[in-house]
């Protein structure tokens, strides 16, 4: 009834468990009942061994045992539930033996002759198989659940009391006044009991990474501990004959078979476990494709065997723009879709992998069906955007380099970095679009890899990066202003390097922020020795997008000025439009804090970009610099160009924004310059980018 009760109020995967115990209660009340109304009615005053009693009691154990398999954290498969119930039996089948011979020893006193008699011996053979499988259960249950502790003592007081039961009633020693009797009464309260706590809020999942911890030593070799002494027993235990009683004998065959049996399901477990973990090692999860362990196989063993191999390697563009925008689902779904049709246009022309977040490479013969080239053209095809993607407003494309394994690769590595080379190749050219590695792309890479390494040990040592300033100067009366520092790395074999040249790779490299800091302390000293010329003289630096959206930004640049002496307002903080657009609310944090310490803020080539009336109104800027690519337009009469600086020029004011003019190089440019009326202006026409002291004597001429 309690049984029945807590099934009512619990969870559909406890009910389950409990109305299944209810059944195991209910057929083991009806066993003693009847046992109890025969022995209290037979006038001799024998033990009632009746088979229906039998019968019940073990139909009640296997009740008990399908209790225990539904539990939630239970083995889900069928072999895992054979595998618990097995380990059940053979703990069972192996005390046996054991018991006869420790608590069965005189063994001529022990009626078996009748079968009803002999299946006494079952009783603690079917309550130990029963508290196996409840170990089985509850060592995998995470948290505990009460109810599984008092049914496990439960259980172990039956098994206990069903041994001593057996033993007393082989040499007729049984007394119904023993206290023997209290424990099955006992056993029971524990069930009912058990029925008061609920069970846990969660239950663990079996693929939670707390339950892919190893499993104990003991769980493995519990069902094969007592094996052993049930084979030392077996051969103890003989009649005066010679022979083995007839329980032990039935008792070891059905062992061996229980035995045989469980290492047949244990062998096809391996079986599958295996098959499962080399899917996991060679296979991605999220599309189904070969993995880079794989394809890498695949290609050393193309190369060992000196066979024809290219390899093609795709880079989707813009992918973590998806991510951004739509969430990683959105991203791994768009993954799939790209996998499937990808491994529709590769057919079997060659091995389609998945050998990063978003990178695809094959494995082809160079002059299979048409060769690489044509294969690229399919996969670019695949991978543009179906009707799905364009739902979504994605807008997918790649990127293919090839290259085929020759002479000059030493390894697979080699043909690797090779197809590398020639995707950022593809991407330089434009992006959807693959490129054939060359022995010049090579070279290039190879050079460029040396400028990275070579820029990293200049920063280090602190000996070959240089500053030289430009004048910013007052447009009416031609006086410096300020002066913007430009670095510059004299490089000990290819000479003087423009910023161009190098600043690209160090955004590429991860070296961009230490440029800039460099530059940054460099340029406010130096602007401390100049001060004493031209008070409030001020410095203007560049600064990389990457460089701004760190957090130690602002703590950085008030270090920078701070340790050089300068006023922050004597420092401006040259950004581009680009800069502005990427994580556009952390940028507008940044900047707010540079602001309220004193740093000036200027938008640097205005007008190229994405200028936009919304981003004036937000970002805290203190200047335009409008980009040089309008003054050229200057010589050439353009009025639409004149029309836009003088425009940005009268914008400008209405925010009450400086204006400089950048790249003013003739007189006429100027005229036209100080015609529309803009306060400052840069570029060759007032000085060239110079040393220090070259600045210093345009200072004193000021």
């Amino acid at each position: 009834a309690c049984c029945a009760g807590a099934a009512r109020r619990h969870p559909a995967w406890a009910r389950r468990f409990w109305l299944l115990m209810a059944a195991t209660m209910a057929l083991s009340a009806a066993g003693r009942l009847i046992w109890t109304v025969a022995r209290t009615t037979d006038p001799t005053g024998q033990l009632p061994h009746r088979p229906v009693v039998t019968l019940m009691f073990t139909v009640a154990a296997v009740s008990g045992i399908a209790a225990l398999l539904s539990f939630r954290p239970a083995p889900v498969t069928i072999l895992g539930g054979m595998r618990a119930l097995l380990d059940g039996l053979i703990i069972g089948l192996s005390l046996v033996p054991i018991g006869w011979l420790l608590v069965l020893d005189d063994l001529s006193a022990v009626p078996f002759a009748d079968p009803a008699r002999a299946a006494r011996m079952a009783y603690p053979m079917l309550d130990l198989t029963q508290l196996t499988v409840l170990v089985a259960v509850a060592a995998s249950s995470r948290p505990m659940w009460r109810a599984l502790t008092l049914i496990g003592a439960s259980l172990a007081i039956r098994a206990v009391a069903d041994t001593v039961y057996v033993s007393v009633v082989a040499r007729g020693t049984y007394a119904p006044s023993d206290l023997l009797a209290v424990c099955w009464p006992l056993s029971f309260l524990l069930v009912a009991l058990a029925t008061r706590y609920p069970p846990p809020a969660e239950v663990a999942n079996r693929d939670d990474p707390a339950m892919l911890a190893p499993a104990p030593w003991w769980r493995g070799a519990l069902p094969y501990l007592p094996v052993g002494g049930a084979i030392v027993s077996i051969v103890l235990v003989r009649r005066p004959t010679g022979s083995s009683p007839t329980p032990i004998f039935v008792t070891a065959m059905a062992l061996l078979a229980a035995l045989a049996i469980r290492q047949g399901v244990a062998a096809y477990e391996n079986n599958v476990l295996a098959w499962r973990m080399r899917r996991l090692a060679y296979e991605d999860q999220l599309t189904g494709l070969p993995n880079r362990l794989l394809f890498t196989r695949r290609l050393r063993r193309a190369i060992r065997d000196e066979r024809p191999a290219a390899v093609l390697l795709l880079d989707l563009d813009g992918f973590k723009e998806v991510n951004d925008r739509f969430g990683h689902a959105s991203g791994d779904a768009l993954l799939r879709r790209l996998a499937s049709r990808m491994r529709d246009a590769v057919g079997a022309d060659g091995l389609l992998a998945r050998v990063g977040g978003d990178e695809f490479a094959v494995l082809v013969e160079p002059h299979a069906d048409g060769g690489p080239e044509r294969l690229a053209q399919r996969m670019l095809a695949a991978a543009g955007p179906s009707a799905a993607d364009e739902e979504v407003g994605v807008h997918p494309s790649a990127s293919i380099g090839i290259a085929e394994y020759g002479r000059q690769h030493a390894g697979h590595a080699d043909l690797l970095r090779d197809a590398d080379i020639a995707m950022y190749a593809a991407k330089a050219a434009g992006k959807s679009a693959y490129r054939i590695c060359t022995s010049a792309l090579r070279e290039a890479a190879v050079t460029r890899a040396e400028l990275i390494a070579d820029l990293r040990q200049a920063l280090e040592r602190r000996e070959q990066l240089e500053l030289e300033f430009q004048p910013i100067v007052d447009v009416p009366s031609g006086t410096v202003r300020s002066a913007e520092a430009l670095v510059r790395w004299r490089h000990p074999r290819r000479g003087l390097m423009q910023p161009e040249r190098f600043l690209p790779l160090a955004e590429q490299s991860g070296l961009a922020t230490a440029v800039d800091r460099w530059v940054m302390h460099e340029a406010c000293r130096a602007a401390v020795g100049w001060q004493e010329l031209a008070p409030g003289t001020t410095v203007a630096v560049n600064i990389a997008p990457v460089h701004l959206r760190r957090e130690d930004v602002v703590t950085a640049v008030a270090g920078a000025t701070a340790e050089a002496g300068l006023a922050p307002h004597a420092l401006t903080l040259e950004l581009t439009e680009t800069a502005l657009i990427d994580d556009t609310e952390i940028v507008l944090e940044r900047l707010r804090q540079l602001r309220q310490l004193g740093v000036r803020i200027a938008i640097d080539d205005f007008g190229t970009g994405y200028s936009s009336l919304s981003y004036l109104h937000r970002i805290p800027a203190t200047e335009l610099k409008i980009d040089r690519s309008f003054v050229a337009r200057f010589d050439k009469g353009d009025e639409r160009a004149v029309t836009t600086v003088d425009m940005v020029s009268k914008l400008a004011a209405a925010f009450e924004l400086g204006v400089i003019a950048e790249g003013v190089e003739t007189e006429a440019q100027h005229r036209a310059v100080v015609a529309i009326g803009c306060p400052q202006a840069q570029g060759y026409l007032y000085g060239r980018p110079g040393s220090l002291a070259d600045l210093r004597d345009a200072l004193k001429v000021g």
